[in-house]
């Protein structure tokens, strides 16, 4: 069953985040980027970098390069991207592809990776999922991110990181 995408204020937050999303089927990226945007600014998200990358093939390589390299280190990263199911084995192959290397980044870097790269059946899937407010997935991502947040700052006992 279809959850509605949470209506409550995110609690502000602070910390750097970023957004890898594909350029591939853009109507509907588009749009969960956006929610996640507005999502996180309003939880007052000190940085807030967005990588465009052509595919979700590409999505774990930018994020890898995020988790390494951002400076100061980024609270989460979400990954956005719609995937909708073609005549062949393409659309399976890498949406299993993204999440194997997204599962990977974020055991290595233990950093939150939000998973939100839509393996869809078809256009009226991603219609609801992506372009209808209650259920936008960008929304929910920037939600989880904020949540995973809050949770690892709690984990590390840094107060370095409490206050990121």
């Amino acid at each position: 069953m279809l959850r509605k995408a949470p209506r409550s204020k995110a609690p502000r937050v602070g910390g750097h985040f970023a957004i890898v999303a594909s350029r591939y089927n853009a109507r509907y990226v588009n749009a969960m980027v956006r929610a996640a945007q507005q999502t996180l600014r309003a939880a007052g998200v000190q940085t807030l970098r967005t990588v465009r990358v052509p595919g979700a093939y590409e999505i774990p390589v930018a994020a890898a390069w995020l988790a390494r390299h951002h400076r100061p280190p980024l609270a989460a990263i979400i990954c956005l991207g719609v995937i909708l199911r073609g005549q062949t084995s393409h659309a399976q192959l890498i949406a299993e592809a993204v999440t194997q290397g997204l599962t990977q980044l974020q055991l290595q870097y233990q950093i939150p990776i939000i998973h939100e790269v839509l393996l869809l059946e078809n256009k009226a899937q991603a219609q609801v999922r992506c372009l209808d407010p209650q259920h936008n997935r960008g929304l929910e991502a920037a939600h989880t991110a904020l949540s995973m947040a809050r949770l690892m700052r709690t984990l590390t006992g840094s107060p370095a990181q409490r206050q990121a």
